[in-house]
């Protein structure tokens, strides 16, 4: 269905269902590509994050494919990267044969194709997010540890990710904007690496790497 035709009860309910979530999604994003491929996709960002996150290391992801409708797997761990493993969804390729298998799927120069297209609609949709000041604080509270984690995964969004940070400083208990200066300093710190922050007038002051997300890149 076109997404004009489609409220926002309708999305609601589909992404309970899809997700098993009691609460409503905090942001979607619906959107076709064509062109040299065809692909329809219906991406979710829950209000919450589940608990166990980063339990598993492998992080597979909630992201389930259909070819030509006709359902192929669930988490289908090649469609996005780890750190983006909390959006939800569904996507339906045109092009990807039917009886494809996991390890075809690894090699599979289409899925490469519909990933990179679902990373850009991802940071779309967490560019939304932050023009909404209440809405975004909420995913922060809930996605930090991911956006951090992206900055070490993903090198084409590294910038823009890294727009999205923010820190607390040992000067104040509140969050510090996106740093004009970061830099990594080993000093045998049992939590994590020190990073400064290049206040305005030159002055530095010490940001920590929380231990949830150094135990995440290891």
């Amino acid at each position: 269905r076109n997404a004009d035709d489609i409220s926002s009860e309708e999305y609601g309910e589909f992404y309970k269902s899809l997700s098993n979530d009691w609460e409503e999604h905090l942001a979607v994003k619906h959107f076709s590509v064509e062109g040299q491929l065809e692909f329809r996709a219906l991406l979710f960002i829950p209000k919450r994050a589940p608990f166990d996150l980063f339990e598993n290391k492998k992080g597979k992801n909630n992201i389930k494919l259909y070819v030509r409708r006709v359902f192929i797997m669930d988490n289908c761990e090649d469609l996005i990267p780890e750190y983006l493993n909390f959006v939800k969804g569904v996507v339906d390729s045109e092009d990807l044969p039917l009886n494809i298998s996991r390890e075809m799927l690894q090699q599979n120069k289409i899925l490469k194709v519909i990933r990179k297209n679902l990373v850009k609609k991802i940071m779309e949709l967490i560019e939304e997010i932050n023009e909404d000041k209440d809405n975004f604080k909420k995913f922060y509270e809930q996605f930090s540890k991911n956006l951090k984690l992206g900055i070490h995964e993903d090198s084409t969004n590294r910038k823009k990710i890294a727009g999205y940070l923010r820190y607390f400083t040992s000067a104040s208990r509140g969050r510090a904007g996106q740093p004009h200066r970061l830099r990594v300093q080993d000093e045998g710190e049992p939590e994590g690496h020190l990073l400064h922050h290049r206040g305005e007038q030159g002055g530095r002051r010490c940001l920590r790497i929380c231990r949830a997300l150094e135990e995440a890149r290891a």
